[in-house]
Parts: C-alpha cells; sequence; structure tokens
C-alpha cells in the first residue's frame, strides 16, 4: 500500500500529461515506464543491504531517484493545476487553450525545479543566526553561543566528504557548546564507519552532546551510541549536565527519542534527566521530535531543541507535518511559557532529499537575557 501510495503521482502523470502528447505510442510507453520507475525508488531500496532506510547505492544513482521523484511529483502538481484551471474555463464558457509547446515547458519547468530541490537538499547547509531570548538567564551567559546539529542522517549520499565539509564549517563558528539532536545516521556501523569518522573533528570548549533520534532506533541504537561516544558526541539521555561560568550556571538536558520504548529501550523521562540539577539555573532540554513539547512546557523548561521534521521539505507541502508533530514544523514556537527551536535539519533522509524554501540550516544560536 506504502508504495501503490506513492505511485499515484505518477499514474497520473502518465495519464494526463504523458499520453495527450503528440509523440508515438512506443515513446510513451517508454516514458510511462520510467516514470513509474521514478516512484519506485523506495520500493528499489528494499532490496539494497542497507534497506528503505539506508540504501545502499552509488550517490549518483540516489541522486538521479530524487531528481526523478521530485520532477514527477511536480509536474503532477502543475498538471493538477492546469486541469482544475480548465474545468473552472469551461464552467464561464472562456475555455483555456495551452500552446503546442506548453507542455514541453512545463516539464520542463518541473525538472528544473526539482534539481534545484535536491541540490538545496544535499549541499552542506548555510549557517543560519538564531536569537534566543531567556527570561532570568545569567549575565554570564549574555551572548553564548550554541551549534544545533540536527538530522545529518549520515549515508551514502552524505558521506564521509560531505561530513567533513560539515565539521569544517561548523568548527570554523567557534560556538560554545555542540548539540546534536538526533538522527545522526542511517545505516549499521559496519557501513558507515568512515562516513562519521569526521565527527571526531567536533570540539567546543563546553563540550558536544548528542541524543537518540528516531532513525537511531532502527539500526541498533545502543552500538551507535557507544560508537559516536568515541568520536567525542557525549550522550545526554535521560540525563543532564550543567555548563558554569563563575557562579552562574545553564542546564543541557536530553532524552531518548519518543520511539525508544516501542524498540525495546529505554523511553523518555525528563525527570529523570532534570534529577539533582540546580534549582534556579535556565534548562535547555534536547528533544529529537518536537511533538512533546507542551508536555515538556509543564516541567519548568526554557528552551527545547528539536528536529525531525525536516522544516517540512517544501514550502505549501509542510501542512503535511503539522498534525503529526503536534503543529510544530519549522522555526521558534512559544509553547506556554516555553521556547520550542525546531530546525529544519542539518540534512535529511536520502527517502526524500529534496527542499524548496525550507532550506537546510547550520544552526548557530546566539542566548540573550531577556529583558
Amino acid at each position: 500500500m506504502f508504495h501503490l501510495i506513492f505511485s499515484i503521482p505518477s499514474w497520473y502523470v502518465i495519464a494526463r500529461f504523458l499520453f495527450p502528447l503528440a509523440i508515438p505510442l512506443g515513446l510513451k510507453i517508454v516514458l510511462s515506464l520510467l516514470v513509474l520507475l521514478a516512484s519506485q525508488y523506495l520500493l528499489i531500496s528494499r532490496f539494497t543491504p542497507g534497506g528503505i532506510f539506508s540504501p545502499e547505492m552509488p550517490r549518483a544513482v540516489t541522486i538521479l531517484f530524487n531528481w526523478a521523484f521530485g520532477a514527477v511529483l511536480l509536474l503532477a502538481f502543475m498538471q493538477l493545476l492546469v486541469d482544475v484551471v480548465t474545468v473552472l474555463s469551461l464552467l464561464v464558457r472562456h475555455p483555456l487553450t495551452i500552446a503546442p509547446g506548453g507542455r514541453y515547458v512545463i516539464a520542463l519547468v518541473a525538472m528544473v525545479i526539482s534539481a534545484v530541490g535536491v541540490h538545496q537538499a544535499i549541499r552542506v547547509p548555510p549557517v543560519k543566526e538564531v536569537t534566543i531570548k531567556i527570561e532570568d538567564l545569567p549575565r554570564e551567559f549574555e551572548g553564548y553561543q550554541l551549534l544545533q546539529l540536527t538530522d545529518l542522517h549520515i549515508t551514502k549520499l552524505f558521506n564521509a566528504k560531505w561530513t567533513t565539509a560539515v565539521v569544517n564549517k561548523a568548527m570554523a563558528l567557534n560556538a560554545d557548546l555542540i548539540l546534536v539532536t538526533g538522527d545522526v545516521i542511517d545505516g549499521t556501523v559496519e557501513n558507515r564507519i568512515n562516513d562519521v569518522a569526521p565527527l571526531r573533528g567536533l570540539h567546543a570548549p563546553d563540550g558536544v552532546f548528542a541524543i537518540t533520534g528516531n532513525h537511531e532506533y532502527f539500526f541498533e541504537q545502543q552500538r551507535w551510541t557507544e560508537h559516536l561516544a568515541t568520536l567525542g558526541l557525549k550522550p545526554l539521555l535521560n540525563s543532564h549536565t550543567t555548563i558554569k561560568r563563575g557562579d552562574a550556571e545553564l542546564v543541557i538536558a536530553g532524552l531518548p527519542d519518543t520511539s525508544a520504548s516501542r524498540r525495546e529501550a529505554t523511553g523518555p523521562d525528563l525527570e529523570k534527566a532534570l534529577q539533582g540539577s540546580p534549582a534556579d539555573a535556565p534548562v535547555i532540554l534536547l528533544d529529537h521530535q518536537p511533538k512533546n513539547a507542551r508536555n515538556n512546557a509543564t516541567k519548568k523548561v526554557d528552551l527545547q531543541l528539536s528536529g525531525h521534521t525536516h522544516g517540512g521539505l517544501i514550502l505549501g507541502f509542510d501542512r503535511l507535518f503539522v498534525k503529526p508533530n503536534a503543529g510544530f514544523v519549522s522555526g521558534l514556537y512559544e509553547v506556554d511559557g516555553m521556547q520550542l527551536y525546531v530546525n529544519n535539519g542539518t540534512a535529511l533522509w536520502p527517502g526524500m532529499a529534496i527542499r524548496l524554501g525550507r532550506p537546510s540550516e547550520l544552526t548557530r544560536i546566539t542566548l540573550q537575557r531577556k529583558k
């Protein structure tokens, strides 16, 4: 059923775009088969050693599949728009006529936009500067800088070369603290060991801390947590650390992903994570999925940092991400007195590598005291 749903845009393109073209039937059939193939990237991924969540196929092939599926999806949307306008024009008795070459222009536009979207998805992300004001932030932490990395999804697509470039760019920002909010990898330790190795280059004066995302639990989470720790990514799973500046303190707490309990692992427990933390210190919480924000806000958390949504991928289509994430998809939110920042992601899952209007980000957060 999952793969059938993904094929729907392809069938629409075949029926409403390809077959009305004035080209030989044989060519229509060949193009139709290619369109259907583009829609079945995830099905094909199932037969690779890494499966659907970590397709172990050449990077160029992954890029090509994502571009082709993106082009089909955009073409289906554009054709649907043309069909709706055509029906409306008939209702008002002003029939719409598409020029003979119009369909080819539409196809070209879809392919170009898809290419832009894939490039936006797989590039080394630009730096995004975010300022967050926290009430009663100790003056010693005025201007304190956090670097948030999330949803790196290190794979054949986001490989060692890409990871090295991200690490180099991150280190040039000279943040006080680096926080990694889950979905670091897709794949087994054996398959990804060389691709994650550059993460050893991450360091900051107050450390590098990480939590799990849902994707870690698809690939032996405990082994990954232990391996990433050897690279310097200290796990914060139902635990916290305290950053000090003189007598002033700042608590950084972390939770395992909310899916952990369904994967026979320890689930999130915020009370346990904050147990023994300084009572008056501001609390920054790392929680991969933003949907628990309202519950976390009741525990006197000042700022929650999340990822998971990839920003909704495409502006407009991001509305599909709203309900599953309790209304939180991209950017800064005020949630019952707590602030929530939902990061668009440093990268994204290779199964849908396209971004339009929801850019990836290397996020430097500067803390300020709310006046």
